[in-house]
């Protein structure tokens, strides 16, 4: 039997043997409210309103109210009034992905929009919302992963499966970041979601950012930030679903998500349209209960693959401790810290190495690597101690011979931290580029994790 009449078999046996319908009974904002169905419905449920002109606009209930279903759409209202059919869809919302994927770019619902022909439909149906894998029967997380990027490789090491926040202000260089990390880390296949982005930014990242070669082996979801909230938050759950199946098939994937902020974003837009009440700078509950949820999706599968996550996040106003940088830095497996101080020196990529930290370390690296990876880091520190009086001229030479030590080294380790955006670096040359410039023995960078 074909795919093709496989997938038709299991659509006619979701075909129900008549139609519920209710009818649109108000419009306030975004809001649809639906009577007649709500006996019929639940949260989650999915509808076809039918506009003027027999337009059909697919809508999610989100909660009810006085007897009625409230339900926002996936797409514009217009031609959307009092009294149009809403009707009920029977059927799970799933994807049907293969590796045929790879190399496309996908909107929320899964459906191409690179003008590549219609995508093929693999023999597994995949929803959209799942549960992680249950905690006592994953994997721990695997060896060290290369990103290519040297100060992550050297300062913030990730290893297979491991989830790590990046935590940026607008304009400090993430972007180019991801980038560079979807073309050089060492894995079999990237899920690149790209959730509120805008539009015109979108093909000069796929083009110019990621380039054919990280295409090729990247399946990228794409919801823009003109885009009603629930492709937006829908966006999201498929980008997880889409690494979910490759990791099930036992391949190591590099899950890319810009940026969890504005999925948050979409969220609280759902939950004040709802009527939920608004806590820590208007973000509702159901945003702090909903982001675990999908977060704890990436990580280590029960059997062989895994899904290493870097999700990248927008803090308000260059405040690290706003409410969902403060929620999500406690979900993840560490943070990687972009400093716009540092982007204004004109050091890319602009991480501030002291702020963050990787919570697989230091059991993931040798003895001698953690030896060379903390006196580096005792000189930066030292050196950001005294900087301003550096600065001044306010330090005098001789003073201190460890604050001495630190100005020696200060010029070259900022050079080791820079990397244009076409240059890659490896795990090796990292420790050797380290050991060269603080004058310690070269470690073995294979240890296991």
């Amino acid at each position: 039997m074909t795919i093709a009449l496989r997938t038709l078999l299991d659509e006619l046996e979701q075909v129900s043997e008549y139609q519920l319908y209710g009818r649109v009974t108000g419009v306030l904002g975004m809001l649809i409210e639906v009577a007649g169905l709500e006996r019929a419905l639940s949260i989650g449920e999915r509808c076809n309103i039918v506009a003027r002109g027999d337009k059909r606009v697919l809508a999610e209930v989100i909660g009810f109210r006085n007897g009625r279903a409230l339900m926002l759409p996936y797409g514009q209202l217009e031609g959307i009034g009092l009294g149009c059919k809403a009707e009920v869809i029977e059927s799970e919302p799933v994807v049907w992905p293969t590796e045929a994927w790879l190399g496309r770019v996908v909107n929320a619902l899964g459906e191409p929009i690179d003008g590549k022909g219609p995508l093929p439909s693999g023999d597994t149906a995949c929803p959209l919302r799942r549960s992680p894998p249950p905690a006592h029967g994953r994997q721990r997380v695997g060896q060290k992963i290369d990103l290519g990027v040297r100060a992550l490789n050297t300062f913030i090491t990730c290893c297979r499966g491991q989830r790590m926040g990046i935590f940026s202000g607008s304009g400090v260089g993430k972007s180019v970041l991801l980038s560079m990390l979807a073309r050089y880390t060492a894995s079999d296949v990237n899920v690149i979601g790209l959730i509120g982005e805008r539009g015109r930014e979108v093909q000069e990242w796929l083009e110019d950012d990621l380039g054919p070669e990280g295409l090729a082996r990247s399946v990228v979801v794409v919801a823009t930030s003109d885009e009603p909230p629930l492709m937006r938050r829908q966006a999201a759950y498929l980008t997880l679903t889409l690494s979910e199946f490759f990791r099930d098939r036992g391949q190591d994937v590099l899950c890319l998500m810009d940026s969890v902020t504005r999925f948050a974003m979409a969220l609280r837009e759902i939950g004040l349209s709802a009527g939920e009440p608004p806590a820590s700078k208007g973000y509702t509950p159901s945003v702090f209960a909903e982001l675990p949820q999908l977060l704890e999706r990436a990580g280590p599968g029960a059997d062989s693959g895994s899904i290493t996550g870097l999700f990248t996040v927008l803090v308000e106003g260059d405040d690290h401790n706003e409410p969902i940088a403060d929620a999500v830095r406690g979900i993840l497996d560490g943070q990687i810290v972009l400093d716009r101080a540092i982007a204004e020196r004109n050091r890319y990529p602009a991480i501030n190495i002291l702020r963050s930290v990787s919570r697989t370390l230091p059991n993931c690296n040798s003895d001698a690597e953690n030896e060379l990876v903390n006196r580096a880091r005792v000189l930066m520190s030292t050196y950001e101690d005294m900087a301003e009086l550096i600065r001044i001229g306010a330090y005098k030479r001789g003073a201190d011979a460890a604050i001495d030590e630190a100005i020696l080294h200060h010029p070259r380790l900022e050079a080791f931290l820079s990397q244009a955006r076409a240059e890659r670096s490896d795990l090796a040359s990292g420790y050797a580029g380290l050991t060269e410039i603080i004058g310690k023995p070269a470690p073995n960078s294979d240890a296991p994790a």
